[in-house]
């Protein structure tokens, strides 16, 4: 029997494969006929295969909330990234509560929580305001324990080695 509670899924770790992960989710979805958001937080604008694909598929929206590489909390650039994952933040809110989408991702929420652009409290209760019907996958490296604690799956990837040690720069069709 289904509980009475949205599905909370968690990709973390420092390995690759987070966001993959969560897209081949978006990609089933839509295989189905189901309607997905991807929320990106930290990630700008920059065309990467799977952002190229993703819009070419039927159910499938796309909001980047993010702003790219984030300073310090100390330089003043810092605030406009703290309120670009808050709107991110809203949006997927949104989506949560009104039942629009049958799949959130949130793309590198928990990285957002970790430099301080989000709090987990806040992350946590955009969650709650979701309905049974609703399927929530977070991304991201370490996550916190309260996402950890409040998802029902949680999958770490973990770095057995990585082509960028001998030399493999960020390739087309496999990092970006």
């Amino acid at each position: 029997m289904k509980p009475n509670s949205p599905r909370i899924i968690l990709f973390t770790g420092d390995g690759k494969g987070k966001t993959t992960a969560a897209l081949g989710m978006v990609l089933r979805a839509s295989g189905h006929g189901l309607k997905s958001l991807i929320v990106q937080f930290i990630k700008t604008a920059g065309e990467t295969g799977e952002l190229s694909a993703c819009r070419h598929l039927p159910g499938v929206e796309i909001f980047q909330a993010g702003l790219g590489f984030i300073p310090d909390e100390t330089n003043p650039a810092f605030a406009a990234h703290r309120q670009a994952a808050r709107e991110g933040l809203e949006k997927a809110a949104a989506a949560i509560a009104a039942l629009t989408y049958d799949l959130v991702v949130m793309d590198e929420v928990c990285l957002a929580v970790k430099k301080g652009l989000l709090t987990e409290e806040a992350v946590i209760e955009s969650i709650h305001k979701a309905g049974p019907e609703v399927v929530i996958v977070m991304t991201g490296r370490q996550a916190p324990a309260g996402l950890i604690d409040l998802a029902d799956t949680v999958t770490e990837m973990t770095i057995i080695k990585h082509g960028y040690s001998k030399g493999w720069p960020a390739q087309k069709g496999v990092e970006y």
